[in-house]
């Protein structure tokens, strides 16, 4: 899952959130410096992604992907899943995903000391850019895609996915919808283990 779907699994905990969010970049037992709350962000960030690593249903999306984009399947099919995510966003939230967005761009600024320095680094791009909004829509999408592929060196010209996502559009989403729902009841429970 990519950065939308980890914040919004992290539930009503500010500093979960926060550490969920920037879990990419703290490495093995390094974590255990962070506050007890940002510790259990990272740990569920983990659990995140091992839970999706080994679901048949996200395999299935990536696999559509793996020919082609090799190693960056998973990356593009993260940032397929967030999409869907962000187009159905009512069918998850109550709160709309504007504000949501702001919301968070908010509380990172508020908690910008503790923030990773990739975070940091990523962080006015995003903002600038409004990504979890931009999630959204095809447009959107397109444009992220294109950042990803400058990113990356244009190793595997990432942007030429948004042909597969419009030719599975339905596939995707019907396998989304099914993942996300197992994922979310994991996530309330790992969020219990966590929490004693």
């Amino acid at each position: 899952m990519n950065f939308l779907a980890h914040i919004f699994l992290s539930g009503d905990n500010d500093l979960v959130k926060i550490g969920n969010f920037m879990a990419d970049s703290i490495r093995g037992h390094s974590y255990e410096v962070y506050p007890e709350e940002i510790q259990k962000g990272i740990l569920l960030h983990r659990s995140i992604d091992n839970f999706t690593d080994m679901h048949h249903v996200y395999r299935q999306s990536k696999h559509r992907l793996h020919k082609k984009y090799g190693h960056y399947s998973g990356v593009i099919m993260d940032i397929f899943y967030d999409h869907f995510l962000a187009k159905n966003w009512n069918t998850y939230s109550n709160e709309n995903l504007e504000d949501y967005a702001d919301n968070f761009y908010h509380l990172l600024k508020e908690h910008y000391d503790i923030l990773t320095e990739r975070i940091k680094g990523m962080m006015p791009y995003m903002i600038a850019r409004n990504w979890f909004v931009s999630y959204a829509t095809i447009d959107g999408l397109q444009i992220i895609m294109f950042q990803m592929d400058h990113r990356t060196k244009n190793r595997v010209n990432m942007h030429e996915s948004m042909v597969e996502l419009q030719q599975y559009y339905t596939e995707f989403e019907h396998e989304f919808t099914l993942f996300f729902e197992e994922l979310r009841q994991h996530c309330i429970d790992k969020l219990k283990e966590l929490n004693g």
